[in-house]
């Protein structure tokens, strides 16, 4: 007897030195009702993430392996769940179709094919703004947050060239160079820059891929589903846990078409957000972002929509043969920067090029009209 209780003290020593933890064991919950795949299909997840790291409760259906809560209800069980959250007993929860309030969204976590790279991508359900630019920069901010809980000391940031990403990047670069700390990736695409093409998506050339949660859910649906017809998710670590600047419940999303093994990878992501403190990561960025003008920006994004002042009379100026391109321009000010080159009496078109939006200038125009754009914080 006495050899065998030696041998238990031996093994909780072992597991708390490996995890950091020398109190109780952090407890993840899980609900598991709602899946299209049935309540078996999410306690096999459970079942395939049990080990000596972290403990898991049920929620709705029990079983004899875990410690259980029973209910019949999806809304009982999430009312269940918040309050678990709430009294400290368990760390954090995997859930399905959970509503997050405005200015929380969920960070997801995929691998990608081929060379198998981590990457996460923010966001991929809930709503961090109502306006999409400022959305995507708290995005950003709530990726970071949630790849330094999961243990990556300095992620690599990248923003997915769709709408809104030009503008994302140029708010990003102004909080670093007033002096918030994060480090832009570089596209493998031979023309490089910190806006991601679709092969760095493949890739997972960033830690972090910032995007809109619309896209950003449909990011995930196709890396945790591309191998088996879009029926059954079995990639990936799910949707992830809802993060935002004061948001203390670590809930983490999972899709009601994700099978066994993402519900084990969710459970083995919840673990990593609640010993990484994920909240706690989450306002010390979002402080950061702060002490660089981050609010500052903001209001003044606001102030320029609210501008109502009749835009002036531009007049073209006469037609030249234009060869030369200009791209970083977000889509949404491409029509405003053609116009601000007239002003200055310099012929300018739009287009879209390979890579994205383009202005269209001749050869020696180009760098007058690159400093006219950049002057007035259209251009990166």
């Amino acid at each position: 007897m006495s050899k065998k209780i030696i041998s238990e003290v031996l093994l909780e020593v072992a597991e708390a030195i490996e995890t950091g933890n020398f109190g109780e064991k952090i407890k993840v919950g899980i609900t598991t009702l709602g899946s299209e795949h049935g309540v078996d299909n999410v306690i096999k997840g459970a079942q395939l993430a049990k080990n000596n790291l972290f403990d898991i409760v049920l929620i709705g259906k029990g079983h004899k392996d875990f410690k259980s809560y029973e209910t019949d209800s999806e809304d009982e069980a999430h009312k269940i769940m918040e309050e678990l959250l709430d009294k400290g007993e368990i760390s954090s929860c995997v859930t399905m179709h959970y509503n997050f309030p405005i200015g929380v969204s969920t960070v997801g976590r995929v691998i990608t094919p081929g060379k198998g790279n981590e990457m996460f991508i923010a966001t991929t359900t809930g709503t961090s703004a109502t306006d999409r630019v400022e959305a995507m920069v708290r995005n950003a901010i709530y990726g970071i947050a949630t790849a330094k809980s999961a243990g990556i000391k300095q992620p690599t940031v990248g923003i997915i060239n769709i709408e809104g990403a030009r503008q994302t990047e140029k708010v990003l670069l102004e909080l670093q160079k007033n002096g918030y700390d994060f480090k832009f990736t570089e596209s493998q695409r031979a023309d490089g820059g910190a806006v991601m093409r679709g092969n760095d998506l493949l890739m997972g050339t960033p830690d972090v891929m910032v995007t809109d949660s619309l896209t950003g859910n449909l990011f995930m649906k196709i890396f945790s589903s591309y191998t088996t017809g879009g029926d059954y998710e079995a990639q990936g670590y799910g949707y992830g846990p809802g993060v935002g600047e004061n948001y203390d419940r670590r809930i983490l999303i999972l899709s009601r078409a994700s099978g066994s093994p993402v519900v084990a990878k969710a459970l083995q992501y919840g673990y990593e957000v609640a010993l990484g403190k994920v909240n706690e990561k989450a306002r010390e960025e979002y402080k950061k972002a702060q002490n660089a003008g981050l609010d500052k920006i903001f209001s003044e994004m606001k102030n320029k929509k609210q501008d109502t002042k009749p835009s002036e009379e531009i007049k073209m100026p006469e037609k030249e043969v234009v060869t030369s391109q200009i791209s970083g321009v977000d889509i949404m000010d491409l029509e405003d920067a053609a116009k601000l080159l007239w002003k200055h009496n310099i012929y300018a078109e739009s287009g879209m090029g390979c890579t994205g939006p383009i202005i269209l200038v001749s050869k020696g125009n180009k760098e007058k009209s690159k400093e006219i754009l950049k002057t007035e914080g259209l251009l990166s």
